[in-house]
C-alpha cells in the first residue's frame, strides 16, 4: 500500500485550501492513500471547539474525514507508544504525547509521516518522516 499519514498541521493546510503550505505538500501526496491518526481527529475537534467553529465548517471537516483513512489506536500502537516514550525519556528527549501517538501510528503501520513540524518528530527512532520544514539542529543535552 502506498500510504502516507498526515500530521495535523499538513492535514489542516490541505483542509484550508490553496495556500503555499498546502501547495508545497500537494505533489508529495497525490496518488497516495491518505491517512490521519485518531489523535489528529481529536486535535482538530479540540481546535473547532476552542474557536467555536460554525456547524457548516464542522460538516466540511466531517466530509474531509470521509476521504481519508482514520488510523485507530490498537494494542500494537499502544506498545509502540510506550517503547518510544521510554526510549526517548532515557535519552532526555521530550516529545509531546500527541506527537508520540501520531508517530506510533505511523511506525506501527509502516507508513511515512508527513509533517511540517520537523522539530517535533526528528528525534523519534524508526520514524520515516517527510517534512519540507528546514532542518533543525538538535539541542545538545544538558544545555538548558
Amino acid at each position: 500500500m502506498d500510504a502516507l499519514l498526515l500530521d495535523t498541521d499538513v492535514f489542516s493546510f490541505l483542509m484550508k485550501g490553496r495556500d503555499e503550505r498546502a501547495e508545497a505538500y500537494r505533489s508529495h501526496i497525490q496518488g497516495k492513500t491518505i491517512a490521519v491518526s485518531f489523535v489528529t481527529v481529536g486535535e482538530i475537534h479540540f481546535g473547532a471547539a476552542k474557536r467555536g467553529w460554525a456547524s457548516k465548517r464542522i460538516r466540511a471537516f466531517s466530509e474531509r474525514l470521509k476521504a481519508v483513512v482514520v488510523v485507530p489506536s490498537d494494542n500494537e500502537v499502544c506498545k509502540k507508544y510506550g517503547q518510544l516514550k521510554a526510549e526517548l525519556q532515557s535519552k532526555g528527549i521530550v516529545v509531546s504525547d500527541n506527537d508520540l501517538w501520531i508517530a506510533a501510528c505511523a511506525i506501527r503501520h509502516s507508513v511515512v509521516l508527513v509533517s511540517n513540524n520537523r522539530r517535533h518528530f526528528q528525534n523519534i527512532p524508526e520514524l520515516n518522516l517527510l517534512s519540507l520544514a528546514p532542518e533543525v539542529p538538535p539541542v545538545p543535552r544538558g544545555l538548558f
